[in-house]
């Protein structure tokens, strides 16, 4: 049986600082993020399966990503737990926003990485990621592919 891979679209609206950054983008500003995940795997021959002829249920990714992707990330600011931004950060919190600290500077190029290990951890041993997109702005993205990270 032949590998296929499936695609699905989630958005989710986020905002973050880049910390030391020499642009614009030093202040908090937002961005209305696309997320494209690709998943690889065989579509299941069993015709007594339920789920005969699919990859993974869209749902079911669906579900993945949505818990640890799109609802953490949704209508949240995140910052670098490392920087200066803390004291703006809990100021945040204290008046009921919601803020994410993480570990690294709050890029989509850091985001795509982040969120490929989430991901990645949640799917069945059968499929695997593929392929993450996350789209920025309407011309900007960055792409995560596992073969250049095997």
């Amino acid at each position: 049986m032949s590998n296929i891979r499936i695609t699905k679209q989630f958005s989710f609206e986020t905002g973050h600082a880049l910390y030391g950054y020499d642009g614009k983008c030093k202040n908090v500003h937002g961005h209305s993020y696309r997320l494209f995940v690709t998943v690889i795997g065989k579509p299941i021959t069993d015709a007594t399966n339920v789920k005969f002829g699919m990859v993974i249920d869209f749902s079911d990714l669906k579900k993945i990503v949505k818990e640890d992707i799109v609802e953490v990330f949704d209508h949240a600011t995140v910052f670098n737990k490392n920087t200066p931004h803390l004291e703006l950060a809990k100021e945040l919190s204290d008046r009921d926003h919601n803020v994410l600290l993480v570990d690294y500077q709050p890029t989509s190029e850091m985001m795509v990485i982040d969120f490929a290990s989430k991901i990645s951890k949640r799917l069945p041993e059968n499929i695997k990621l593929h392929s993450l997109k996350l789209q920025e702005t309407a011309t900007s993205y960055a792409e995560w592919y596992a073969s250049d990270n095997a």
